[in-house]
């Protein structure tokens, strides 16, 4: 951490990607575990893809999850002027017209994830969203503290650790908090139905249903990609006729609109969970591990 923090301190943006990116490459021959999830989640995503290809874009993805780690540290120790050019925001129409309304912000995994979260929140806190902890304590209290640093009127951020329930984030959202929400990985059968995502079956929670007829809640896609030397988060429209009476379509309605953005950028989206390693009752598992 007193590394990451010296390079933070005396490297330029630009360099910061660049070191990333090297970084980002190294990882690919040396985390042989985790990029044999990734081979396999992208056999399974985009099987009409040739091997070379899936190749392509795996190392792409390494090099920007590399690149986003580094340029994290502007996130974490970076003035808000630092945060304000490192992530640019776009339709901020689509949430400022619905300012004093309970919001969601559905934040699928991108690698641009965490500066797309940090960016809002500098913008907007106090935001409330869910963490998952990370074992690296140091690094744990580092990326906790960036989510929580900018306040407005002297009110911060609050961050609840999925252990929590989800009462705390619905008397939040209540309250007027915009609620951060990445709900598009495989956390286990509960709350969870199987619903497609790009054709495979898909262990997914059915929390973004719930949550917005629980709060009456609009959903805002916020959505995280490179751009240049930094990053860009752009919201979408809020989405009509949701949540419907389906929590099944509304859940298979939220994998749509994620493909649609993995295919305009399929190298961003995160590919190193075991995203299908839940599976239903009597069939194949799929094999991840080497």
């Amino acid at each position: 951490m007193f590394l990451l923090r010296l390079l933070h301190g005396v490297l330029p943006l630009p360099a910061l990607g660049a070191l990333g990116s090297a970084l980002g490459s190294l990882l690919y021959h040396l985390a042989v575990s985790r990029r044999h999830i990734a081979e396999t989640n992208l056999g399974l995503c985009f099987p009409q893809w040739s091997e070379a290809e899936r190749e392509r874009v795996l190392k792409a993805h390494f090099r920007l999850l590399g690149r986003a780690f580094m340029q994290d540290t502007v996130s974490w120790w970076g003035s808000r002027h630092q945060v304000e050019r490192l992530t640019r925001l776009e339709g901020l129409e689509h949430f400022t017209s619905h300012l004093g309304k309970p919001v969601i912000w559905l934040a699928p995994h991108f690698v641009g994830l965490n500066v797309g979260g940090v960016r809002v929140t500098a913008e907007f806190a106090p935001i409330v969203s869910l963490y998952a902890r990370i074992k690296n304590p140091h690094l744990d209290r580092v990326m906790l503290q960036a989510r929580t640093r900018f306040g407005h009127g002297g009110r911060h951020s609050e961050m609840y650790s999925r252990r929590d329930g989800i009462k705390p984030v619905i008397r939040a959202i209540r309250k007027g908090l915009p609620f951060y929400y990445l709900p598009d990985m495989d956390f286990g059968p509960k709350d969870a139905i199987f619903v497609p995502f790009f054709g495979v079956p898909a262990c997914t929670v059915t929390g973004l249903s719930r949550l917005a007829r629980a709060t009456g809640a609009v959903v805002v896609p916020c959505v995280t990609r490179r751009e240049g030397a930094g990053w860009a988060t752009r919201f979408y429209p809020a989405w009509e006729d949701f949540p419907t009476q389906d929590v099944e379509a509304d859940t298979r309605r939220m994998n749509a609109f994620i493909e649609e953005r993995v295919r305009e950028m399929p190298e961003q989206y995160f590919w190193l969970h075991r995203r299908f390693k839940t599976q239903p009752e009597g069939a194949k598992g799929v094999l991840y591990d080497d």
